[in-house]
């Protein structure tokens, strides 16, 4: 029963089964029978993790059971106190609301890898970074909820879920390893 942290490069497809047009997890993980715990979508990047074990994978992506998952966000723009607590609030998007979570302005994170494209930059429009922790993962939750604050989202990369980390567990995109599945089980207690 292996889990397998993977750092997923942007513009991969989070399936094994292939794509025309971009590269998919098969590409890069070559272990029989392990399925992601979760999902980040083709333009997102980061910590994935993948299992061959139904109920570990369960634990670890239903909503329900509250995992947190950290990302750091890119942005168009400078958030202000205003826009950071209508972030950490629930935010109404039409189709849900989402639950209360963290959010904070950081600075640039100096350990991070370049991304392949670069991310388009625009003389007059800053850019910032935020860490925001979540409890729940809707599709494209991050970017709908960073723009309903006026703060487009240029880069998302998830570093954490749940006490597995990019920052433990150093991988540079395409990068996988194994861990115990004792070690987010325990976490969980």
């Amino acid at each position: 029963m292996p889990l397998i942290l993977f750092n997923k490069p942007f513009n991969v497809m989070c399936q094994f089964s292939a794509h025309p047009e971009r590269q998919t997890l098969a590409d890069f993980l070559h272990i029989p029978d392990i399925y992601p715990a979760g999902r980040l979508d083709a333009d997102s990047e980061g910590l994935l993790l993948l299992t061959d074990d139904g109920r570990l994978q369960h634990n670890i992506s239903h909503p329900d059971l509250k995992q947190p998952k950290t990302y750091l966000v890119q942005v168009e723009g400078t958030p202000d106190a205003a826009a950071l607590k209508k972030l950490r609030s629930p935010i109404d998007l039409g189709d849900f609301v989402t639950r209360p979570c963290e959010a904070k302005h950081i600075e640039e994170p100096t350990w991070l890898w370049p991304r392949n494209p670069p991310i388009r930059q625009r003389a007059k429009a800053p850019t910032s970074w935020l860490a925001i922790t979540l409890s729940e993962g809707k599709n494209r939750q991050v970017r709908r909820m960073t723009a309903a604050v006026g703060l487009p989202t240029l880069r998302l990369i998830r570093i954490a879920i749940g006490g597995f980390t990019l920052a433990a567990h150093p991988l540079l995109p395409g990068e996988f390893c194994e861990v115990s599945p004792a070690d987010f089980l325990s976490d969980r207690q």
